[in-house]
This record gives C-alpha cells, sequence and structure tokens, in this order.
C-alpha cells in the first residue's frame, strides 16, 4: 500500500499490523536532540508536522546531497515522544525496534501508527528519497531535522497500531 503524506487519522486507523506499506511525500527527520529542542523552542517557523510523518533518523549529507539514511533506535526517545505526538499531531513514526507501552498507548489516543524500517537498510532510500531542507544545523549532522521527499520509499512494515505491537506480541 502506498500512503501519501499528511495521513488523515482515517488512513492510519485503516491500518492492520504486519501491513507493508510505502510513502510518497515529506517525511522530517527526527532524534535525541531535535526532539528536546523542539519541545522547547518549538519548529522552525515554515515547519507543521500535523498529521505528517517522522523519521528516527540521522542521514549522512556531503554537499547539500543525502548520501545514507538508515533508521535510528527509536526507544532512546521513548521519554519525550508521547509529549511529542500530543503537542505537534504526528500521523506517524518511521523508526526501528519499536517503542515502549506508555508511547503504544500514546499512539492509540491521537491515532498514529509506528512504521518499522529494516536497520542496516540505509543506501535503500536514496533510490527513492531526496533532501529538500535542513535546519538546526547547529546540533550536527545526525541530529539536525531534515525534510525529505520520498516516492514509493520503504517498504516498512506497519508495527505499532490501534494499541497493538509486533514487538509485544
Amino acid at each position: 500500500m502506498i500512503l501519501k503524506t499528511p495521513l488523515s487519522k482515517e488512513d492510519v486507523t485503516s491500518l492492520n499490523l504486519g501491513d507493508p506499506v510505502y510513502i510518497t511525500g515529506k517525511i522530517y527527520t527526527f532524534r535525541d536532540e531535535t526532539h528536546k529542542k523542539a519541545l522547547k523552542e518549538g519548529l522552525p517557523d515554515n515547519i507543521n508536522l500535523e498529521r505528517q510523518l517522522i523519521f528516527h533518523c540521522g542521514p549522512i549529507i556531503k554537499n547539500n546531497t543525502l548520501i545514507a539514511a538508515g533508521p535510528t533506535t527509536s526507544s532512546r526517545m521513548n521519554s519525550m515522544e508521547c509529549e511529542f505526538i500530543k503537542k505537534f499531531d504526528i500521523a506517524g513514526i518511521i523508526g526501528k525496534g519499536g517503542m515502549d507501552e506508555s508511547v503504544l498507548e500514546c499512539m492509540k489516543d491521537n491515532g498514529t501508527v509506528y512504521l518499522s524500517m529494516t536497520g542496516g537498510c540505509a543506501l535503500l532510500p536514496l533510490k527513492t528519497t531526496k533532501l529538500i531542507k535542513g535546519y538546526w544545523k547547529e546540533l550536527g549532522m545526525p541530529e539536525a531535522l531534515r525534510v525529505l521527499e520520498c516516492n514509493k520509499f520503504g517498504p516498512l512494515i506497519v508495527s505499532m497500531i490501534n494499541g497493538k505491537s509486533l514487538y509485544g506480541d
């Protein structure tokens, strides 16, 4: 199934655990420091994450070109993710390894999905993804907020949805 961002709550709740999906549209990279900065200071003026997807990723960029973009371990963001989901009304998270029960419950309440990407696949997105813009570069290459434009980015697996988790099962 191909999903186009932004995703409505109906788009998300119609998904089933284990569904393979591909993403077309914008996604936004967020790691530890970008989560902290966004929660403390807000987002850059022209960024609106409402019903968008964030990607737990520290991409490698050279000469303003995307060199690699693989998922990072999402559980590092467990302590911040529920507040982030509520504050910015995100539709989903792309990452690896899943998140804890508190985030799963928050995702259910908000109509948010967790999409797993296999670790070690950092070169796979290069065929379908391009770098649009970067923000907060002072945080360093892996932590800066990046806007990526995707055309059938994936495959991703629906791993946490509607209060259910492949990781919990």
